[in-house]
């Protein structure tokens, strides 16, 4: 199996270096790759421009938007469904299993 290394830093200064595994149907890894910063770093800036958001709100819409996505697919319900859940839980579970990397707390 291929994995797609991905460093991630958030606003606290924890980092997660995640080792996503890829499905054997991957066509473009550096293009997935490329997706994934562009929809991070479109979160990051939409957040810093509008405010503090919950992060339940966050979820909640990206979950929206990764239905709308596999909705846009001609492909049978069961199938959609099984792929997205799939890859869902295989992202989810790298990145359970990446250690949260936390600068240390107070003045030193």
């Amino acid at each position: 199996m291929d994995y797609l290394p991905y460093t991630v830093t958030t606003d606290t200064g924890d980092t997660f270096d995640i080792e996503f595994p890829l499905n054997a149907h991957t066509e473009d890894s550096v293009r997935v790759h490329q997706l994934l910063t562009t929809l991070m770093n479109a979160l990051a800036s939409d957040l810093k421009i509008l405010g503090e958001t919950s992060n339940g709100d966050i979820l909640q819409a990206v979950s929206m938007a990764l239905a709308i996505r596999a909705r846009m697919v001609h492909a049978p319900e069961p199938t959609m469904r099984g792929i997205v859940g799939d890859l869902t839980n295989s992202a989810l579970q790298a990145c359970y299993n990446a250690d949260r990397q936390s600068e240390p707390a107070g003045h030193g």
